[in-house]
């Protein structure tokens, strides 16, 4: 049996044990508190079904509560990691991936202790026994649906924070490629410049452009061109 604490948001589990008989269902909890007022409550309300039927159908009811607080709990951790879609989609901040992970880790628990509930109802809705009417066979046919439902639900949140991590590597990477794209051309752009200051910058005695008034500035104009020129053919091949 799964609780939630609404105010911490931590999952807390315990073993529940239920012994039917003919006239008499025995539950078995290691806590207090439980999910089971609801059926409390129409117990006290004298709701004619509960009332009369069996310890089977008030195992059923039990097992009800029980697999729907699976659900219950589910839906919430799932509105949790539907969230961080969307703060994904806006900001790859490295806390997202801690978000990740915790889910992760939150989503294996719950499946850890659903799964073997799952099995258990398999069993019952195959054994045949005297403490459970062939009428209620189908209650049991629905839980077994229920848990089935819960464990899809849990499987399909699975892939989410899968995606959800692969979106995230998949943009940081496109940033990086970006930034490694844009440094790419702007070393591409000072090679032939630092070639042209290369060449006017050793220390030969005879070189005819600096005997030249306006050499200076040609091989500015030279460089800007040179510049603009590279930055253009780059531009027509999208490279940036």
């Amino acid at each position: 049996m799964l609780q939630i604490n609404e105010n911490s948001n931590s999952i807390s589990f315990e073993n529940l044990s239920l012994i039917i008989t003919k006239s008499v269902l025995l539950s078995f909890q290691e806590k207090t508190g439980d999910v089971f007022e609801p059926v409390r409550s129409r117990i006290r309300k004298q709701k004619k079904r509960i009332i009369n039927s069996g310890p089977d159908y008030l195992l059923f009811s039990l097992l009800d509560v029980v697999i729907d607080n699976y659900i219950y709990i589910l839906s919430i951790l799932g509105d949790k990691i539907e969230n961080l879609e969307d703060i994904l989609i806006q900001n790859q901040d490295k806390s997202i991936i801690d978000s990740i992970n915790t889910h992760k880790k939150e989503l294996n628990y719950l499946r850890k202790n659903i799964l073997p509930a799952r099995e258990m109802l398999v069993n019952l809705t195959k054994i045949d026994s005297d403490f459970i009417s062939s009428k209620s066979h189908i209650h049991y046919k629905e839980l077994q649906n229920n848990i089935n439902h819960a464990v899809e639900i849990s499987d399909s949140y699975r892939e989410i924070l899968s995606d959800q991590l692969n979106i995230y590597h998949t943009t940081v990477s496109a940033k990086l490629n970006d930034i490694m794209k844009f440094l790419t051309v702007f070393s591409v752009v000072f090679i032939p410049l630092t070639f042209i200051a290369g060449i006017y910058g050793t220390n030969f005695t005879f070189l005819p452009e600096l005997q030249y008034k306006y050499s200076y500035f040609i091989m500015l104009g030279v460089m800007v061109i040179i510049t603009v020129l590279m930055l253009l053919y780059f531009k027509k091949k999208k490279w940036f």
